[in-house]
């Protein structure tokens, strides 16, 4: 089937197939076979935490914004960062944050907490991905 849509598309007048062609097609692939590296999807999910959540969230311990610092979210229990200003639906929900959760709450965060003060979803499922391994990436250590 590659072959085919190699000689549909890559041919030149002579038949023959052409580099800058060849390369186009198969460039597309490459990711199939090489993987994104663990520090380069770090370093997307730090700079989606950047655009989409630091302007209401911290990840410096003790650095208070709209929303609470995030630094060691994961394993930690939802409205419980002391002088943290958090609605009482977010306060009293008893989630305890981890990968699954995080996932449907950055979905539809007033879905899952209805009376949460968090306005900001992220529907790219990639997206939200890659923010939760950063997230899981650091830690307060």
């Amino acid at each position: 089937m590659i072959s085919n849509m190699i000689h549909a598309t890559a041919a030149n007048a002579a038949g023959r197939i052409t580099a800058p062609a060849l390369l186009a097609i198969l460039v597309p692939f490459a990711g199939l076979f090489y993987p994104v590296s663990g520090a380069a999807q770090e370093a997307d999910g730090q700079r989606l935490f950047q655009q989409r959540c630091a302007t209401c969230h911290s990840m410096e311990p003790g650095q208070r914004k709209m929303g609470p610092q995030l630094l060691g979210i994961v394993g930690r229990t939802a409205g419980s960062v002391e002088g943290a200003n958090y609605s009482g639906a977010m306060q009293s929900s008893g989630i305890v944050w981890d990968r699954q959760s995080l996932d449907t709450f950055l979905t539809a965060p007033r879905q899952m907490i209805r009376g949460t003060r968090m306005t900001v979803s992220i529907p790219d499922a990639a997206q939200r991905a890659a923010i939760i391994d950063y997230l899981e990436s650091q830690s307060p250590d």
